[in-house]
């Protein structure tokens, strides 16, 4: 008993002594509502004229963020912007025609007309249905818009309006009334042939219609597109083509329900949400319609080169019979040039092969200029999505196409010459591209990098074909440029990894300085001294640098414990040297360094910003490297922090809790406590589109999935765990911490418990819930890393 007493004594004592460390943060205020922080501002925009730099703020605590402009002429004055002048806005989605003089957009489903030079905006059509898609035609004077999925023209002179498809829902009312029972069709022709009177009749009736039909005027072609969703209409530069993508639904899958006790009926509503991974994909497919010849064919997918190849994964299942078949694809909406040819990016449904093909209108063949094979997953910035986007199309001298690819290991940018077909890397190195885009006058490239280190994001120039990149932002960090209509100024969104953003303004030189315009940080948070963590690496245990950031204790309260964090997915990256989008946890790290604590936050495998490879890291096994890149963290705290290894927790939420679940289940000897919030543990039970990629399918490569689920590992847990899950999480469900929590009662386990959230979804919201939930993470590691 007097040995028991002095251990729990002890142990108070060291709770005591971390608690009692100096810090003027608490959770309670690092979790209220974030306005205590300031404003900050978002979303910027040029006026046309170049003056004028529009953006969202908050200087007046209102609800939300409202609009405000500078002036760059009075660049110190920060004005709220008035109702009417935010109505009168530009889109920033408006195009403009070839010579920069006019601009066409849609505003609440009415057709628009902007001038430049006269600064004149032009109320063109506002018709019963909402007009969309509208653009200039090669014949600058003739735009083309949709409507109820049909293509027009409108005239901007004589204001006439064509419509050019003739595209309709549901089946052809011709073919459905010719469907006539076999037996009715028997009886009339039986009674035709035995009455005289009956079959006279109708012969006179026969030739009447024969002689209507040759008189009146041939009505015009119509298409029927059955059970099929149209998607991406749009016209050919010259009208003579239009493409659409025809969109088959598949077999309606079986979704999870996720019910919400909190609804304010005072009933449980059930909210419908989505299905889970190995859902059979939509069928997709490019039409074409030929306007002179009335007819409409689809592209020849099923010619794409390699479209029967089969993944490499299959190796491991040597008893099953695989069958090689034409893949289904997903098309992108083809890419016009001034002559009416027309690129496509084509992905397979498995997303292992991106085609870049040339599509032969009059006949539909495709021809492969570039295709990207991925045995994980296509992806990559620039490189897009399953339904296309992504960094495509044509130079102006219509002969050269521009995309991204990681063929080297990361994603560059490429030209292929349709004519001499030569592909040419304009950006080579260790390093990203992002976002590249044309100037005005066609000449160079604007783009961001990571040339610099893969945590900052830097702003340059280049020539069109290739040459010297001319780094146009110097400040440390993240620059996310806006460049003013006339490209002679850049307005920035800045931050470095202890200040939030920041508007700043700069003259579109190398070697100009950056205005700063705005200061939006509270007293109150400025009051506090951000640690800037420290960017390092350290090496993993198959030899490759891995980067994170570490937050040193000072060394009197140093207390020889330390805490891991592990950052979401969806491709994300968190070891970078601007403001993270985990500002609470940010926040929640300074505090822990103030009572004590070493922390460490790690890009592990799977992270945004270090190439292919890195990205690809976690195929067919999640909670393979990157758990080991995690504790190969903890090592290294160890060796070179002097941390104790009996003192080291893990925490994190969504993909981090997953991560730190699979950690206390797999490496119970490395992490003494773990906090898994929101995490997903049966990645069978996630979704589809995020998921097939990584694991494949759960029917297709069970092996993947059984060896990347934590609840097939559940009884490894010996140490201390907390789970933390929102109740009407449409993302990450709660059923999948409930099946978890039985699975651990099975077994026996009385090590963990749960706190569960019943207002809250994926992203938490309320201050209330944010405080709870952090306050026992604080506790769990208070009481089990400062133990002996």
């Amino acid at each position: 008993m007097k040995k028991t007493y002095l251990l729990s004594f002890f142990t108070f004592l060291l709770i005591f002594t971390a608690a009692a460390q100096q810090s003027s943060l608490s959770v309670r205020k690092i979790m209220q509502d974030p306005k205590w922080m300031g404003t900050y501002p978002s979303q910027v925009q040029w006026s046309e004229d170049g003056q004028t730099i529009y953006f969202k703020y908050n200087l007046e605590n209102d609800p939300a963020d409202s609009l405000y402009k500078i002036e760059i002429r009075n660049a110190g004055a920060i004005v709220k912007v008035k109702p009417e002048e935010e109505n009168n806005l530009i889109p920033s989605q408006a195009l403009e025609n070839r010579e920069g003089t006019k601009k066409i957009y849609t505003k609440d489903g009415s057709l628009y007309l902007y001038e430049n030079k006269k600064q004149k905006e032009t109320l063109l059509l506002q018709l019963s249905e909402r007009i969309s898609q509208p653009q200039f035609l090669n014949e600058e004077e003739l735009i083309s818009f949709q409507l109820s999925q049909n293509l027009f023209t409108y005239h901007l002179q004589t204001g006439q309006i064509r419509q050019l498809t003739h595209i309709n829902s549901g089946k052809s009312p011709e073919k459905t009334a010719k469907k006539v029972e076999e037996k009715e069709e028997w009886l009339a022709t039986e009674n035709k042939s035995l009455l005289e009177i009956v079959r006279e009749r109708a012969g006179n009736k026969e030739a009447s219609k024969a002689y209507r039909e040759a008189i009146k005027s041939k009505s015009p072609y119509k298409y029927y597109t059955g059970d099929q969703r149209v998607q991406g209409l749009q016209l050919s530069p010259k009208a003579d083509y239009a493409t659409f993508i025809l969109s088959s639904p598949a077999e309606e899958p079986q979704k999870t329900f996720v019910p919400d006790y909190t609804d304010l009926s005072g009933y449980t509503k059930a909210l419908d949400t989505r299905s889970k991974v190995g859902q059979e994909p939509r069928s997709m497919q490019l039409a074409i319609y030929d306007l002179k010849n009335d007819t409409v064919y689809l592209a020849k997918s099923e010619n794409l080169s390699g479209i029967t190849d089969q993944p490499d994964y299959i190796k491991d299942y040597p008893e099953i019979e695989w069958t090689k078949e034409v893949r289904k694809t997903f098309p992108s909406s083809p890419i016009f040039n001034k002559n009416g040819q027309a690129i496509v990016n084509y992905r397979s449904a498995d997303n292992k092969d991106r085609w870049i093909a040339l599509l032969d209108l009059p006949t539909g063949d495709l021809k492969v200029l570039d295709r990207q094979r991925d045995e994980a997953w296509v992806a990559g910035p620039g490189i897009g999505y399953t339904f296309g986007g992504g960094t495509l199309g044509w130079l102006p001298d219509q002969q050269h196409i521009y995309f991204q690819s990681e063929e080297s290991g990361y994603s560059h940018l490429y030209l292929y010459d349709i004519g001499t077909e030569q592909k040419t890397a304009l950006t080579k190195g260790e390093f990203e591209v992002f976002s590249p885009q044309l100037s005005k006058d066609e000449k160079y490239w604007y783009f961001s990098s990571s040339e610099v280190g893969p945590g900052e994001r830097h702003f340059y120039r280049m020539p069109v074909l290739g040459g010297e990149k001319v780094k146009l932002t110097q400040m440390e960090g993240s620059n996310q440029v806006t460049m003013s209509p006339d490209e002679k100024h850049l307005a920035i969104l800045y931050s470095s990894s202890n200040r939030p953003w920041e508007l700043y303004l700069k003259e579109n030189k190398a070697k100009s300085n950056a205005t700063k315009l705005t200061a939006g940080q509270s007293e109150e948070f400025q009051e506090y001294d951000w640690r800037k963590p420290e960017n390092i690496t350290f090496e993993a245990s198959d030899g490759e640098a891995v980067h994170a950031r570490l937050y040193r204790p000072e060394q009197a309260s140093k207390n020889g414990a330390a805490v891991i964090f592990v950052h979401g997915a969806g491709y994300l990256q968190n070891a970078h040297k601007w403001w993270s989008s985990y500002f609470r946890e940010y926040m929640f790290h300074n505090l822990l360094c103030d009572l004590g604590y070493t922390v460490l936050d790690i890009d592990y495998r799977g992270s945004a910003g270090y190439g292919r490879d890195w990205r690809t890291g976690i195929y067919r096994h999640m909670g393979g490297k990157d758990l080991s890149d995690h504790i190969d963290g903890a090592k290294f705290l160890a060796d070179t922090e002097g941390v104790d290894t009996e003192r080291i927790g893990i925490y994190g939420g969504s993909y981090g809790g997953f991560i730190t679940l699979m950690a206390l289940f797999t490496s119970p000897d490395v992490f003494k406590a773990g906090a898994a919030l929101r995490s997903v543990t049966d990645w069978a039970h996630y979704n589809h589109g995020y998921t097939s990629n990584i694991l494949n399918e759960p029917t297709k490569d069970p092996l993947a999935y059984k060896r990347s689920s934590p609840i097939y590992f559940a009884e490894g847990l010996k140490n201390h765990l907390l789970i933390a899950h929102g109740m009407i999480d449409v993302n990450v469900h709660f059923q999948d911490v409930v099946r978890l929590s039985q699975r651990l009662i099975e077994l026996e386990k009385d090590n963990w418990e749960m706190a569960v959230y019943p207002v809250e979804d994926h992203g938490f919201v309320e201050p209330s819930s944010w405080t709870d939930e952090y306050s026992r993470i604080l506790k769990l590691f208070n009481q089990t890393l400062l133990e002996k």
